[in-house]
């Protein structure tokens, strides 16, 4: 979501927030066919580095930014800041990847 400004930092600066609309987060769960998918083609390792599996992060990453803004966006923010960025293993056998946004909704 265009137009809605996300940083990491407490505040943006030059532009004080004008009103604090409260917490806002976003999710994006992967499955197990994927990482299952992934593993098999291991051979595009190079370098010690998968480019597959870097892209399926970067896409539930984007993702769930996405989600989040969008809940700003509801709020009537036009940005979020203290963002933050968590990655959880779950399932029994490790066989899913949660990647959670949060982070603060504000009018600057």
């Amino acid at each position: 979501m265009s137009g809605i400004i996300v940083s990491t930092t407490p505040s943006i600066e030059g532009r004080p927030a004008k009103d604090y609309l409260g917490i806002v987060t976003g999710e994006v769960i992967v499955g197990a066919n994927l990482f299952r998918d992934l593993f098999a083609g291991i051979r595009d390792i190079v370098g010690g580095r998968s480019g597959a599996y870097e892209d399926v992060l970067q896409r539930a990453r984007e993702q769930a930014i996405g989600e989040m803004q969008a809940r700003a966006a509801a709020l009537g923010a036009n940005a979020v800041v203290g963002v933050d960025l968590d990655y959880e293993v779950l399932g029994s056998n490790g066989s899913m990847l949660m990647v959670s946004a949060s982070g603060t909704a504000i009018l600057v």
